[in-house]
């Protein structure tokens, strides 16, 4: 059911995430206006809902009589004006460069109704980027989706009112998703950090000739359960937004002498047009890649190196995120389990592992963690109840 605060939502952007979010809240019997500047883009907005539809339908998110009925509720608009008019909520979801969100932010502000909680769908940027370039600090908002997922994170800035994070996770609720209320902003959120952590090791792996794509994937996948690897799961997210990513990550002394390598080895998929599953070649070839063939997992040599560089890297910088208050392990594990549709999260697989384990995993390779990194660990683990030494 919706709730009273919201009635009319309206989506600043036409690309995958606008239109994706715009349907579920269509399906979910909102008002739905979604803008953009492009007249071509909106033009496609009917295509990639009836594609998106069909995946709601599939997964048993809707009937197929109820997403025919939100149609009736959606509406496009190239005039911002236009589209802001009635909007109980705008959300944002324009271009990852900060200058136009903070542009597409100040105008919005201007132009929508005093009532208008405004929010920011940024996977990169935090809340505080932005806060400054709007007057309604107390209802600006980050609430973040992740493409597929019910999982939505809500995370306040420097002025959110915990009245609006309340309206956005009642909101969230009512779309029959899970919200994730950060503590505090992190880059990444939650779920993302994680994975962006595992997709690092994983390709590390690799170009350091450690261990194979394959070998990393089957180990993956045969560890956790999984239906693909991070090389899999890398050519579903599109190399060009990997390499992307690498070519504008913050510095880490423990990766920046292999950045080099890791953008060589995806620029030469790149170069030959190879861009993941969505071009029909990236890591693998698509359809029916190796990893959906059976015997995939049976051939996947020594598992154990890649096995637990990248389990330790996933439970090592969840203790982090737990350790500096930005999700509870409860949460933490929720967020990793609903966002990746995997049965245990990485507070549970330290208990299944073990802390003494863990800890001489993580001792055994220093460049898991910087040393102050290392110090929280051990510190958050001892508050815990876990008295063992990260250090040899």
């Amino acid at each position: 059911m919706t709730i009273d605060e919201i009635k009319t939502v309206c989506y600043v952007g036409a690309g995958t995430m606008g239109c994706a979010n715009s349907l579920v809240a269509a399906v979910s019997g909102y008002d739905v206006v979604i803008y953009d500047v492009s007249k071509e883009s909106l033009a496609q907005v009917a295509d990639k809902h009836e594609e998106m539809g069909a995946f709601l339908v599939g997964s048993g998110y809707c009937s197929v009589e109820e997403l025919v009925a939100s149609a009736a509720r959606i509406s496009c608009e190239q005039d911002l004006n236009v589209a802001v008019e009635d909007a109980d909520l705008v959300s944002e979801s324009v271009v990852e460069d900060l200058r136009i969100k903070r542009e597409v932010h100040a105008e919005l502000d201007k132009l929508c109704p005093a009532k208008t909680i405004l929010t920011t769908n940024t996977s990169g940027f935090l809340v505080s980027d932005i806060d400054d370039v709007v007057e309604r600090g107390d209802r600006f908002a980050a609430l973040h989706s992740h493409y597929g997922s019910p999982l939505i994170d809500i995370v306040g800035g420097p002025r959110t009112s915990e009245s609006t994070v309340d309206v956005l996770q009642r909101y969230v609720l009512s779309l029959n998703c899970v919200p994730l209320v950060l503590h505090k902003e992190n880059r990444g959120y939650v779920l993302n950090a994680l994975l962006g952590s595992v997709l690092t090791i994983a390709l590390i792996l690799v170009v350091e000739g450690i261990a194979s794509k394959e070998e990393v994937d089957a180990a993956w996948m045969k560890h956790r359960r999984a239906p693909m690897g991070p090389f899999g799961m890398m050519d579903l997210f599109g190399l060009n937004v990997v390499y992307d990513g690498w070519q504008h990550r913050e510095s880490d002394p423990r990766v920046d002498a292999l950045i080099p390598k890791v953008t060589a080895l995806l620029e030469s998929y790149l170069d030959r047009g190879e861009f993941g599953s969505k071009s029909g070649k990236g890591f693998y070839c698509y359809p029916d890649p190796p990893f959906e063939q059976a015997g995939f997992l049976d051939n996947e040599g020594d598992a154990s190196i890649p096995h637990f560089a990248m389990t330790t890297t996933l439970i090592s910088n969840a203790i982090l995120l737990a350790a500096n208050d930005i999700a509870s392990p409860e949460e933490i594990d929720r967020a990793w389990t609903v966002g990746m549709t995997l049965d245990m999260g990485p507070f549970a697989l330290l208990e299944e592992m073990g802390s003494a384990a863990f800890l001489q995993l993580l001792a055994s390779d220093a460049n898991t963690l910087l040393p102050a990194e290392s110090e929280i660990v051990e510190r958050y683990l001892s508050q815990s109840g876990e008295a063992s030494s990260v250090r040899t």
